[in-house]
């Protein structure tokens, strides 16, 4: 059984919280993995909050698209990636903010990153959102979108040792 661990939750439930939690008992380097992309104000102050919250002896690297060649570059045993988060990332893929979006391209990440996983010496831990509960969106692109981060969150899980639910700011 792999080693990585996967937290989901809904938005606000204390995810990237409770992952932090998990890194700063780690006894080795640490070093996060940001997807998020500042492309307007709200989003800046986000990633701002996230930055400042954040140990002063985790590293970081950023990697809106490219996260398994970042996962790749990272890997070391006694390392701990922390993956903040999924849900970013595949808005990256699916829904840029300028220019269409890249299927193919998202399709091999996406086979990638899962072909890896198995193989990395360092131990991951992915944060992604359960977008799935709520009321299903009316837009064509939006329901595509909650499928297909359904399904590599699933895919994901598949591949971690430990899953955790967070709900309210509780771990389960």
């Amino acid at each position: 059984m792999s080693a990585h661990h996967l937290i989901v939750g809904g938005q606000r439930s204390g995810k990237s919280r409770q992952a932090e939690a998990l890194a700063l008992r780690w006894p080795g380097r640490v070093t996060v993995v940001a997807t998020a992309l500042a492309a307007d104000d709200e989003m800046r102050a986000r990633i701002a909050h996230h930055r400042a919250a954040r140990p002063a002896h985790f590293s970081t690297v950023e990697a809106p698209l490219a996260l398994t060649a970042a996962l790749r570059e990272l890997d070391e045993a006694g390392r701990l990636v922390v993956v903040d988060c999924l849900t970013l990332w595949l808005v990256n893929w699916l829904m840029p903010m300028t220019g269409e979006p890249n299927l193919a391209g998202w399709a091999d990440e996406r086979a990638a990153l899962l072909a890896l996983l198995p193989r990395l010496q360092s131990r991951v831990v992915f944060v992604s959102n359960e977008v799935g509960w709520g009321v299903s969106p009316l837009g064509r692109e939006a329901r595509a979108y909650v499928d297909e981060l359904g399904r590599l969150n699933q895919d994901i899980a598949r591949r971690c040792g430990q899953l955790t639910l967070m709900v309210a700011g509780q771990p389960w």
